[in-house]
């Protein structure tokens, strides 16, 4: 499949990781602080990953995943960044309940009690879930790193479209079954987005 775009998604590199692996299908995201009022909207429902090494620590995600998160910090540079994967959101959905936060567990790479705080922060509760279909890249697309990329916010443009062949990281059949599951489990305790 060719895709072409110059929108991009920050997230933190163990979640780029687990994506890009398989490990897991899922986003779960509250809000940036230069987003507007504080709130994360899904303006893209099509867009590259770009993997940031900025605010967590060691404790923020499951045991088995901490070395993959300092192996990660060692490789990573400041003044760039490697970009290897696409990711098709579909369902966005709005999670209004902490109760099937406890089912998700297994299915991403958040510590249970960093996800409820996450969940529990801001003017009201609740978390976004983007079920992502990922596609790997032939090789990673190096960015050089700009000021306008920084910062708390989740969306940005890069200064170029990325345009290429990629092909999926997991199979139409097992992403088929792990997005089912997932919106079994959160059905129910969810909003789809428009």
């Amino acid at each position: 499949m060719q895709v072409s775009s110059e929108i991009a998604f920050r997230e933190w590199a163990p979640v780029v990781d687990a994506l890009g692996r398989g490990e897991q299908i899922i986003i779960l995201r509250k809000g940036g602080i230069r987003e507007n009022r504080g709130e994360f909207l899904v303006d893209h429902r099509e867009f590259w990953l770009f993997p940031t090494q900025f605010h967590e620590a060691e404790r923020s995600i499951i045991p088995s995943k901490r070395p993959a998160l300092r192996e990660i910090a060692a490789r990573m540079v400041k003044d760039a960044v490697d970009i290897e994967f696409f990711v098709v959101a579909d369902p966005v959905l709005r999670i209004s309940d902490v109760h099937p936060l406890k089912r998700l567990q297994g299915r991403h790479i958040w510590n249970e009690q960093i996800l409820q705080q996450r969940f529990e922060s801001g003017r009201e509760p609740g978390l976004h879930a983007l079920i992502a279909r990922v596609y790997r890249l032939p090789a990673p697309q190096q960015v050089a790193m700009h000021e306008n990329y920084g910062g708390c916010k989740s969306w940005i443009e890069l200064e170029r479209t990325i345009t290429a062949d990629v092909t999926p990281v997991l199979t139409d059949a097992e992403f088929a079954a792990q997005r089912e599951e997932i919106c079994e489990l959160i059905s129910g305790h969810a909003l789809a987005h428009p």
